[in-house]
């Protein structure tokens, strides 16, 4: 019914943001990554415009808004609540916990323990998570994107060519027999920082002979 809603910021706190698009107060339901995305500074006298895109949840005790900083964001929640016994609040749990691009990388890198992270998830779920949509998040991403998830987890990753040795390394890896998301999920929690490429891959490699 609504694709977004466009208007002032009228309130905001943790996991709810009030629109006034019209004269209308719209109350959406928001994750933690939206509620950072909003603007910093807000004031009463001049509340600040403010665009989010939204899901419509229609169930018999009532209708709820969900709020969303991106599209993207959107369309991961969207997947989330595709997947067999998770609903809009697990979604935004995770969604609170990771931006889409880490969720992204947590899936497609097969990292329950991190989903499993989330308020109200667990093991189980994080795994049934993984199972139903790694397939279909390895096609939407490339792999560079997913790089750069991992960057972002360190320190700024432009002008320093980490990405760049990242891919190669993944690359390197692949030529070795292992998979993708093996790569991944070695490199995730790498601390790559002035580190060669040769060095990265020695590093990941003894890092997975563990």
């Amino acid at each position: 019914m609504f694709y977004y809603i466009s208007g002032k910021l009228a309130h905001l706190e943790n996991g709810v943001a009030v629109l006034d698009a019209g004269g209308v107060g719209y109350k959406l339901t928001i994750s933690g990554t939206t509620y950072d995305a909003m603007p910093p500074n807000r004031s009463v006298k001049e509340p600040p415009q403010v665009l989010l895109y939204t899901y419509m949840a229609v169930r018999e005790d009532g209708i709820e808004l969900f709020g969303f900083a991106s599209e993207t964001e959107l369309a991961s929640f969207k997947l989330l609540i595709s997947v067999s016994g998770v609903g809009p609040k697990a979604a935004m749990s995770i969604l609170s916990l990771l931006t889409p691009e880490k969720f992204a990388l947590a899936v497609c890198s097969e990292d329950r323990k991190t989903i499993a992270k989330a308020n109200g998830i667990g093991p189980k779920t994080a795994a049934r998570i993984i199972l139903e949509l790694k397939d279909k998040l390895m096609k939407e991403h490339t792999g560079e994107d997913l790089l750069a998830a991992i960057g972002s987890e360190n320190a700024s990753v432009a002008a320093t060519g980490k990405r760049g040795k990242l891919s190669e390394a993944v690359d390197a890896l692949l030529v070795l027999g292992y998979s993708r998301a093996e790569a991944m999920n070695a490199l995730k929690d790498l601390n790559t920082d002035g580190m060669e490429l040769e060095e990265i891959i020695r590093v990941t490699l003894k890092k997975m002979m563990k």
